[in-house]
Order: structure tokens, then C-alpha cells, then sequence
């Protein structure tokens, strides 16, 4: 830790804050880094031992131009870690650095209470720079080209993974499977005499029941026996790759599992925090002299962005709204059966609920549930939130529509699956010739055609034979493929 002494009084005085408004978090590593080092840092993810790779190099020049276009600034960075590890800018002002301390301790109470991120490796900075010597050795065995460009491929399909594969177990476990004679014992009825049971079973009865474990039997001789959202799973599993290679991908996989409920959360997380860091620095922190410059960066992050969601302004709204509600009763059978407009408005049971029942949903929610449950009509009213769409005639964005059920479907599809297709194996040796087929499940979206592309070039290097898609394009079932020198469009 490279504080001041000032800084490190600051530290102290906003972490006793912080526990006073009941944040539990694991212990803040803070460093203070130059312009030129945060955004290194923020192009590794915020982890500085992180592999080498250009795509770093390209994401530092990006964030260096807009520090240095004026377009963008990186006030704080925190990393769920245990320890935390936290980064604040150099040129911050006082005022900044209380509030960016907040903002982090709230981040951090959420890191270590969030349900989704109980799984997460906790020492993913040690973790980190295990991959980093791996891959660096990687690199100075086989040479340079030759591991990046397959980082390259991998890193293409590191979206392919099953999002949910930490509350949802799809595939059953060896072993949980009953045996044939078991499943028989089970199919046949039982009548309780054994002179009933001729009748019971009769032997047309027993040889259908026969054909139906057969071809059960059969169905889990599939390859894979049921569709397989982990494709990066699948590949390392069953592809024929050098033992580096399958090291490799399993390294790229695991980051990009350890990186999920970051966007599993990125509402409530940003809600969260702006909520407390508005509690912390408002009734305790702020000096009457910083009062102007607060408000002014305050107002900054959580201003609509143009044309697109600002998750820090939904987060924090939606939580002050639960909290209100709870605190005032309005919840529940009786609240929502009153029809009275006018009582509804002034409804107030001084419960005083509701400071618990926020930690209660920063505990147990993720983005989706969170606004699949607490979006309100009267929440969408007052936040003036409403869907847009394209005029094509006249080539603007204008809004859709201001109804409820419609603004509720628009978000929820947009945090669905991270707005990523749904894809899953379905078929290790399609045509019986070892290629790879995979299904994409339409939601009324058609697959991007150039990003369709690169994904199968990418699938087929890995795997090291052709690679199909099953899908939908403009309404036509199609099988889009690759065998490694030319794409082609199949019909089913």
C-alpha cells in the first residue's frame, strides 16, 4: 500500500463509516496509481500480473486516448479479491478520494455477500499470475505467433460458456443413473397380489415398456447425451488438442467463469454502491466547503447516458425505491389490491423495514431477478422510462412505447444471457464424421453473419474439424458451417 499519510487517514475514517451503515467486507488493499498506470491496470481487468497478450496493448491505447481526448476518466477500480484490492487516481482531489473510498467499500460488502459470487475464486490475483507464468512459458517454448493465435481463437469463443453453471447442474452425474433392471422394477404395476399381476402386465404392456428403455438407452448414447451450454467445457473435454492447448483454454475458461457475476450484477453492484457512497459522504463525510464539488461528480455518474442505460442511475434508484417501500408498507396483498389511487399515494405503515430489506436483495439477486421483481409500474412512471426504437423513415431513434409490461420485457431480454445468443453442442460427431454441431435458440434475433463467421473459423481451429450452427436467418432454418477453407449456408 503506497498512501500518504493524509490518504491513509482518509482510508481509516471512511471504513469506520462505512461499518457504521452495516457494510461487511473483507480487508481494502488501496494503491494510488498515475494516469498512465491505472489505465495499464484497466487493461488487464484490473489485474496487473495478468498474460500478455496485443489485446491489452489495443484496450491501453484506447483508454489513453480518451483520458487524454477528454472523453473519459477512470476514477477508481476495485477487484473482488480477498484481500480487495482497490486503485485510486493520483490527480483525484479530496473530495474524489472520499468518495471514490465509498464507493469501493460498498463494492467490496457486496463482492463478499452476493450469493453469485460465493463461487468465485477469492485469490483470482495469485490465480492470475499462476496463468501468467504458464502461459509466458507457453510462449517461450513454442514461440510467440503460435500461442497468441490460438489465445486468439479461444478468447473468440470465451462467451460460449453456461452462464448459470453455478445454480443450474444440466447434466446428471455418472453413477446417479438407475439400472436397467431398476428402471423395470420401477415401470411395472404393481397391484399388491401376485395372482393380479398377469393382468396388470400383460406382456404387450412389458414389451412397450422395454422399447421406451431402449430408446432411452439410445439417447444417452448421444454425444453429448443432452445439449451442452459450456462449449469452452465440451472443447476441452473432447478435442483434440496438445496438452498445452487444452491448458491454455482451461485457463481462458476459467476467467471468463470468475468474471460472470460481475455481469451477472452490474446494476445492483453499481446501485449498491452509489447508494452507500451518497450515505457515507452526505451525512458524514462531506465538509460544507466540498459540498459544490460532490454534487458535481455525484450528478456526473449518475446522469442518463444518451441513447443507452446508465446502470449506476437504474441501480441506485431502484434500491432507494425498496427501501422507501418497505419502510412505508407498500408491499404486499393489501397494498397492491387498493384501488384508491389517492390512498395508495399516501400510504405509510412506518414498517421501518426497509434498510433490512435492501441488504436482504443485495444478498440474493442478481440484475435479472432484481428488476423482474422490483420494477414497478410507478417506478417506470416517475423514472420516465420508456423503450425505443428505429424510424426508419426518418433514420432516427424514437421512442416505442411507455407501457409497463413492454419496458420490463425490453430490459430483462436485454440482461438475458448478457444480450449473448444462446448456444449450446448438440452434436459431437455430426454426420458421423466428427464434426462439431451447434444449436443456436432464436429469440427473434438473427446471429450477426460476420461474427457467426469468426466464431466457427475459431471453433473449427479448436476443435480441428469442421464446425456447424444450426439457426434461423431471416425466418429460414439454416446450418451455417466451416470446414476449415470456406463458409458455407445449408438448409436442414
Amino acid at each position: 500500500m503506497n498512501l500518504t499519510p493524509d490518504l491513509q487517514k482518509l482510508k481509516d475514517e471512511i471504513e469506520g463509516y462505512a461499518r457504521e451503515c452495516g457494510l461487511d467486507f473483507f480487508p481494502v488493499v488501496f494503491e494510488v496509481l498515475d494516469w498512465k498506470e491505472l489505465n495499464e491496470v484497466a487493461s488487464y481487468g484490473g489485474f496487473p500480473n495478468r498474460y500478455p497478450h496485443w489485446r491489452f496493448g489495443m484496450e491501453y491505447e484506447q483508454l489513453s486516448k480518451s483520458y487524454a481526448w477528454g472523453l473519459s476518466k477512470i476514477y477508481e477500480m476495485v477487484i473482488n479479491n480477498d484481500p480487495c484490492y482497490a486503485y485510486l487516481l493520483y490527480a483525484n482531489g479530496i473530495v474524489d478520494q472520499k468518495l471514490v473510498m465509498a464507493h469501493v467499500y460498498a463494492h467490496c460488502d457486496f463482492f463478499k455477500n452476493n450469493i453469485y459470487f460465493a463461487h468465485t475464486n477469492r485469490k483470482m490475483m495469485d490465480e492470475m499470475g499462476n496463468h501468467r507464468t504458464k502461459i509466458t512459458g507457453y510462449v517461450n517454448r513454442y514461440g510467440q505467433d503460435v500461442v497468441e493465435d490460438f489465445i486468439d481463437a479461444c478468447l473468440s469463443i470465451d462467451s460460449l460458456i453456461d452462464h448459470h453453471a453455478a445454480a443450474i447442474r444440466r447434466t446428471r452425474v455418472r453413477g446417479d443413473e438407475p439400472s436397467v433392471e431398476e428402471i423395470k422394477i420401477v415401470q411395472r404395476l404393481k397391484g399388491g397380489r401376485p395372482y393380479l399381476d398377469k393382468y396388470l402386465n400383460p406382456d404387450d404392456f412389458l414389451e412397450e415398456q422395454a422399447k421406451k428403455l431402449e430408446e432411452e438407452r439410445k439417447r444417452e448414447r448421444n454425444f453429448p447425451e443432452s445439449p451442452e451450454r459450456d462449449v469452452m467445457g465440451f472443447l476441452i473435454a473432447h478435442a483434440q488438442l496438445e496438452k498445452w492447448q487444452r491448458d491454455i483454454l482451461s485457463i481462458l475458461r476459467e476467467e471468463s467463469y470468475y468474471f460472470i457475476p460481475q455481469a451477472q450484477t452490474k446494476i445492483m453492484n453499481e446501485g449498491w454502491a452509489v447508494f452507500f457512497h451518497s450515505l457515507i459522504m452526505t451525512r458524514r463525510a462531506l465538509k460544507d466547503s466540498e459540498l459544490i464539488d460532490y454534487a458535481d461528480h455525484h450528478s456526473g455518474t449518475v446522469s442518463p447516458y444518451p441513447g443507452r442505460l446508465n446502470p449506476y442511475k437504474l441501480g441506485v434508484e431502484l434500491f432507494k425505491n425498496i427501501e422507501e417501500r418497505w419502510d412505508k408498507g407498500r408491499f404486499g396483498k393489501e397494498y397492491d389490491e387498493c384501488e384508491n389511487m389517492v390512498e395508495k399515494a399516501r400510504w405509510d405503515k412506518n414498517l421501518g423495514l426497509g434498510r433490512k430489506k435492501i441488504f436482504e436483495v443485495r444478498k440474493l439477486y442478481n440484475d435479472i431477478t432484481f428488476i423482474d421483481e422490483f420494477l414497478t409500474p410507478e417506478f417506470c412512471r416517475d423514472q420516465k422510462l420508456f423503450t425505443f426504437a428505429y424510424n426508419q423513415s426518418s433514420d432516427m431513434y424514437e421512442i416505442a412505447s411507455r407501457e409497463f409490461q413492454k419496458i420490463k420485457q425490453q430490459l430483462l431480454f436485454q440482461l438475458t444471457n448478457f444480450g449473448y445468443p444462446i448456444i449450446s453442442v448438440v452434436d459431437g460427431n455430426y454426420k458421423n464424421r466428427g464434426e462439431l454441431l451447434l444449436k443456436h435458440y432464436h429469440e427473434g434475433v438473427d446471429l450477426k453473419e460476420d461474427y457467426a463467421k469468426e466464431t466457427l473459423t475459431s471453433l473449427c481451429k479448436v476443435w480441428g474439424r469442421p464446425a456447424n450452427i444450426e439457426t434461423i436467418v431471416e425466418g429460414v432454418p439454416k446450418i451455417l458451417s466451416f470446414d476449415g477453407e470456406e463458409h458455407k449456408e445449408l438448409r436442414p
